[in-house]
């Protein structure tokens, strides 16, 4: 395998592709074949963005709010369903975010092996 980059630039230089010798293509392709939690259709820099995400701070204001109003038992049922809501939607987020490392992980592993 050859294990030199080769870009891709447009009329100004900014690179905007990177050529791939098929063996490298058919390793990254095949990555995601046998493993369900791999995130495919991404770029790196997509799954380093989706890696660090957090919640926004209108909705971290909010659930603080909550959380501590729920401590206080002071929530009506409208505002306990939308804690509830709030946790499934944090919990699918860290799900996200876990399966982006992962992939990035398995990316960079993929390349130091080929």
């Amino acid at each position: 395998m050859s294990r030199q980059v080769q870009y891709v630039t447009n009329p100004t230089g900014e690179r905007v592709g990177v050529l791939l010798d098929l063996e490298t293509y058919q390793n990254l392709t095949n990555l995601s074949l046998n493993d369900e939690e791999i995130l495919t259709g991404m770029s790196v820099e997509e799954l380093q963005a989706l890696a660090e995400i957090e919640l926004s701070l209108k909705a971290q204001n909010k659930l603080d709010d909550l959380l501590a109003r729920n401590k206080e038992n002071e929530l009506s049922v409208e505002e306990t369903a939308s804690l509830d809501n709030l946790l499934v939607q944090i919990d699918q987020l860290n799900i996200i975010k876990t399966r982006a490392r992962y992939t990035l992980h398995k990316l960079k592993n993929k390349i130091k092996a080929s």
